[in-house]
């Protein structure tokens, strides 16, 4: 890994990242369409029946989330930062998400003009607060695969291996950007305020929400090389001293200097799991072997470690592991594939999928 100060420092794109069950055994063809992809978000609570918001779940046939959101706004005739939505949704795909609209004492809109655009109001609903990211429960996935060429007897195989073990929870490729332009800039970015501080001047002035989102690639990139690290070593879910372990079901995790019986076991029952970092300033929150291993990735990309610091992004961590509910086969055709599936919340379909498959898209 290059690691001189004045160059850009070599990342693993997504498609070199370890797996961890070995080859796939098919090969396929995905998105062939946009209704192969298809999302359904579920929403952590429900309604709330009054207030100022109107809570919308909305099915969008090839729209990006921004994009629909921008439109949601201009038929409701307010600005675009009165419309919040949970988490971002693919553009070539058939997606179902929730989104809020402040209306304040305005009359809800007809939004039937937004169906010849791909984008259909299927349920609204009145509610008190704005939509914010990452308050969903998760999402629920039907991917259809199409030119499907392999060993299907192996495949059935490999998906009983992942229910039982899960799989590595890398952020997909659509967090970095076409052509893994996200990550691109924000090495740009921090370079180029580096030499800003290092010259006493300021630094450089980048609009929020691409600075939000050069900033979100930049961790996920961090997250994936400590992740590709540990399925290297094959530890990716068991618990190493000073690991930080997540509790099940919530986003709460404790430091866990020394590894005995009762934690292995707690990890191997999914009560706990090891984690990874979101990188952020301040201490790690992690110690011993773990900490010096994340270290290590650090090092390798320390001017992103301090634009990440100097962004005040805090230390988060991650789930390394990826277990699907609900994963269930279909052969439609012979040379088709029918995955439906779960996912909580932040995890990726193409990170299973990669497991399970080598796939083109058109």
């Amino acid at each position: 890994m290059n690691t001189d100060a004045g160059s850009r420092p070599d990342w693993r794109p997504f498609d070199a990242l370890p797996r961890a069950h070995g080859e796939p055994p098919i090969r396929c063809r995905l998105r062939a369409r946009a209704e192969d992809f298809v999302v359904e978000e579920e929403l952590a609570f429900g309604p709330d029946g009054d207030g100022e918001h109107c809570l919308l779940r909305v099915r969008k046939t090839g729209a990006n989330t921004d994009w629909t959101a921008r439109r949601l706004a201009g038929i409701a005739g307010v600005p675009s930062k009165a419309v919040g939505y949970a988490g971002l949704k693919d553009r070539h795909a058939v997606t179902t998400q929730w989104f809020s609209v402040h209306l304040g004492k305005k009359p809800e809109p007809h939004w039937e003009p937004l169906a010849e655009e791909g984008i259909e109001v299927l349920e609204s609903y009145r509610h008190q607060r704005k939509l914010r990211r990452g308050v969903l429960a998760g999402n629920r996935f039907t991917l259809r695969l199409r030119e499907v060429t392999g060993d299907l007897d192996a495949l059935t195989e490999r998906i009983a291996l992942v229910v039982e073990h899960g799989v590595p929870n890398y952020f997909g490729p659509q967090r970095f950007g076409r052509d893994q332009g996200n990550l691109v800039r924000a090495d740009a970015l921090f370079r180029a305020n580096a030499d800003a501080e290092a010259s006493g001047r300021r630094g450089q002035r980048v609009d929020r929400h691409q600075l939000g989102l050069w900033l979100s690639a930049a961790r996920a990139q961090l997250f994936n090389e400590v992740l590709a690290l540990r399925v290297a070593r094959n530890d990716w879910r068991s618990a190493l001293p000073g690991e930080r372990l997540q509790l099940r079901g919530s986003h709460s995790h404790f430091l866990a200097e020394t590894i005995d019986a009762t934690i292995r076991e707690r990890v191997a029952s999914g009560d706990v799991q090891p984690t990874g970092p979101l990188f952020g300033a301040g201490e790690p929150l992690t110690a011993g072997e773990v900490a010096d291993l994340e270290a290590g990735v650090a090092n390798a990309f320390s001017r992103w470690i301090d634009g990440l610091a100097a962004a005040d992004l805090r230390h988060e961590r991650r789930p390394l592991g990826l277990t699907p509910e609900r994963l269930v086969i279909e052969t439609p055709a012979p040379d088709q594939v029918l995955l439906h599936f779960a996912l909580p919340a932040g995890s990726y379909a193409t990170a299973l999928l990669r497991e399970l498959a080598y796939w083109r898209e058109s």
